[in-house]
């Protein structure tokens, strides 16, 4: 089964100690959250069409050969731009050059392995997806953290206030409007993007400690850690610092400044990367942020009241952004691979037009990122 989308409705179960199986759901027991839908309801009609899809055309949901390309090739320029910077010794200028091409690549290998790996939605082999989950790891972010708080902390409580992790200003943002209003919030709508650049410094050195030594969300301070998380967390950071910032030095005798420049330069793009393709899709003027969990009978309402999605007809940012932009099939399939989700969209779009269900959209990235701005401007007054 394809529609699966993970609860958001209802009080979220926990253990007084839970795991992260507690805390992540496996693909079979995901709850269909729409079972109580009449025969002829949105929600069971919209299931139906996305099922077929995959049946009709006698495909499987996980990986098809669009998405197997991309991952050889992003692990591809990765590797080839290291070996390149160890065989060609080049000079300062080019190695800069190398070493953005290889920041290039782990911003694609975020957007498009990473996520889907998170989600088992490339393979219906759960070692597969975890072998390639490790891409966070291999750039400085803990794998096992960010698959609990976008589970967790996301899917299942989308536009959530105190609940849905990305909605979490850390008071320097007001991203909701129940969240308390400061002063320096009039300005957020200026400042976000600068901000917004030093997202995947933030989880390099400091989110993913926070969330295993002293975390803010209920949840992960009643979560037991296994001691292999704990090995593979400082693990991860120290290969991937070793890699980024002291072989180069040690090895290719670099200068610390130039290194230390070209990894904030780095970041920078792919924090703001990262970023923006996510915030487009559910903090923008036009989604709803719910007063709690109970406002919509069913988590299909809530998905489409708190998810927008932009440029869908444009294959190129598709296939850039992991198939992000198409925001609302995501979190109706999430266990579906995103090379699929171009023809899922068009499924969505024409049966809520026939229930009149409002859709929210953007035709292009640089028109949601706009709304999203404005969001936080209104917010900020």
């Amino acid at each position: 089964m394809t529609f699966q989308p993970e609860a958001v409705i209802g009080q979220a179960t926990i253990a007084d100690q839970p795991d992260i199986a507690d805390l992540v759901p496996s693909e079979t027991s995901a709850s269909p959250i729409i079972e109580s839908a009449g025969a002829s309801s949105f929600p069971k009609v919209l299931r139906s069409r996305l099922d077929r899809f995959f049946a009709d055309h006698s495909i499987s949901p996980k990986a098809d050969r669009t998405m197997w390309v991309k991952i050889v090739m992003g692990l591809a320029v990765l590797l080839g731009a290291w070996i390149a910077l160890y065989t060609l010794r080049p000079g300062s200028w080019k190695f800069v050059a190398l070493y953005l091409l290889g920041g290039l690549a782990q911003t694609f290998l975020l957007l498009n392995i990473a996520h889907d790996s998170n989600h088992n939605a490339v393979s219906s082999r759960s070692h597969v997806n975890k072998t390639l989950n490790y891409v966070f790891d291999l750039c400085g972010m803990s794998s096992y953290m960010w698959r609990i708080l976008h589970h967790r902390g996301h899917h299942s409580c989308i536009n959530l206030h105190r609940e849905d992790d990305a909605l979490s200003g850390r008071g320097i943002f007001r991203f909701t409007p129940y969240e308390p209003r400061a002063p320096w919030h009039r300005f957020q709508h200026i400042y976000a993007l600068f901000v917004y650049a030093m997202f995947s410094l933030d989880y390099v050195f400091f989110r993913d400690f926070q969330c295993f030594f002293s975390p803010t969300h209920e949840y992960l301070r009643r979560t037991k850690h296994s001691l292999r998380e704990y090995a593979i967390l400082f693990a991860g950071k120290g290969f991937y610092l070793t890699y980024m910032l002291i072989l180069p030095v040690m090895v290719l005798g670099k200068s610390p400044l130039l290194v230390a420049g070209a990894f904030l330069l780095v970041h920078l793009i792919v924090g703001l990367t990262v970023t923006l393709v996510f915030q487009s899709t559910h903090t923008v003027d036009s989604t709803h942020f719910p007063s709690d969990r109970g406002e919509f009978e069913n988590g299909v309402y809530h998905i489409f009241a708190t998810t927008a999605d932009y440029a869908t007809e444009n294959p190129l940012v598709g296939w850039l952004a992991g198939g992000l932009n198409h925001h609302v099939v995501h979190h109706l399939c999430p266990f579906v691979c995103h090379t699929h989700y171009a023809p899922l969209t068009r499924i969505v779009k024409e049966t809520a037009k026939e229930f009149g269900v409002p859709y929210r959209q953007h035709s292009t990235m640089t028109l949601a990122i706009r709304h999203h701005l404005i969001l936080l401007k209104q917010l900020g007054k």
